[in-house]
């Protein structure tokens, strides 16, 4: 092989390796996916479970804590609305949020706690604010329900 035939293939592959490395980082710091919030939701009910409501809704409150993690963050909903944890807002916590509405006009929290009452477990989509760009975008939701609460965790898409 001769030296300009090797110095682009190596300049090929230093190329290449820079993209994987690239896609890496943006994927590192971009937005969570559905396998992590829902891994986050089940994180954080053995951790409520493991370490009771009150240590649990402070650690899940507190955005610095392991429960926040780029454009993911945990909130507890009690099944009449009522925020009881919030990992992006600690001002909602203990405000009554049943009646509030996304930019489409859906009731999502009264779904919300339907669905919990219903199914236990599922996926909700609506519209919120990322905490993260501060626009409202399409958001998909993985709550579980626990006792009398919903604990749940979304991606913004």
């Amino acid at each position: 092989m001769n030296l300009s035939i090797r110095f682009h293939c190596l300049a090929a592959a230093v190329a290449l390796a820079s993209l994987g490395l690239a896609a890496t980082m943006a994927q590192a710091a971009g937005n969570a996916t559905t396998t992590e919030a829902t891994a986050m939701v089940k994180k954080g009910v053995a951790f409520i479970k493991a370490n009771g409501k009150d240590k649990g809704y402070a650690e899940i409150s507190n955005k610095q804590g392991q429960f926040t993690d780029r454009d993911l963050y945990l909130v507890v909903y009690a099944l009449d609305g009522t925020v009881r944890a919030h990992g992006a807002n600690e001002k909602m916590i203990g405000k009554n949020l049943i009646d509030l509405k996304d930019v489409d006009g859906k009731a999502f929290v009264k779904e919300r706690v339907e669905l919990a009452q219903s199914k236990g477990s599922f996926w909700q989509d609506y519209k919120f604010t990322n905490p993260v760009t501060k626009k409202i975008e399409p958001k998909s939701m993985y709550c579980e329900k626990v006792e009398d609460t919903a604990v749940c965790g979304g991606v913004y898409k």
